[in-house]
Parts: structure tokens; C-alpha cells; sequence
């Protein structure tokens, strides 16, 4: 991968999110739009650059999966293959 994040920006590969009925149907993450998705952490930036010259402290680390808003992620494609590029303000969760 050669995306290197900025500032609080974190680089995330997306997860899969698509569920199944008792019955076996499989339920599209399309359907309901509002809800958090999933990602796994690939890089992490240094940190947000604060008034006294300080970095903040990043909560995640490459390897985490993290829950997310919907809607806050940037989207890019590389090398044929999508990833995702949030800020770490927009990260509810990390799963584990």
C-alpha cells in the first residue's frame, strides 16, 4: 500500500457487513443506511497537531477493526482496490 495518512487520518480497508436470517437470507448492507460500518485499520497518521506543538495520541493501531459512521469516510481507489480514509474523530469503536 502506498497511502501514508496525515494528521488524525486513519486508512482502512473495508469489512464485509452483509447478515443472514435464521432462514438463510442474506440481508444487503444497503438496506439500511444509517447503520456504523466496519473496517480494518492499515495505517494510522500521527496524529492531529496541536497548540502547544504536541501530536494528540491516536487510540487505534494497524490491525484494529473499527466500527464507523456511515457517511464519514472518504473513499479512494488504488491499484484497483478500495480503501477508505476517515478522520479519528469519526471512529465509534474499536471491536475486541
Amino acid at each position: 500500500m502506498k497511502l501514508k495518512p496525515l494528521s488524525n487520518k486513519v486508512i482502512l480497508e473495508p469489512v464485509s457487513s452483509e447478515e443472514k436470517t435464521k432462514g438463510g437470507i442474506i440481508i444487503p448492507d444497503t438496506i439500511n443506511k444509517e447503520k456504523p460500518e466496519q473496517g480494518e485499520v492499515l495505517a494510522v497518521g500521527p496524529g492531529k497537531l496541536l497548540e502547544n506543538g504536541q501530536r494528540s495520541k491516536m487510540d487505534m493501531k494497524v490491525g484494529d477493526t473499527v466500527i464507523f459512521s456511515k457517511y464519514s469516510p472518504s473513499e479512494i481507489k488504488l491499484d484497483g482496490k478500495e480503501y477508505l480514509v476517515v478522520s479519528d474523530e469519526d471512529i465509534l469503536a474499536i471491536v475486541g
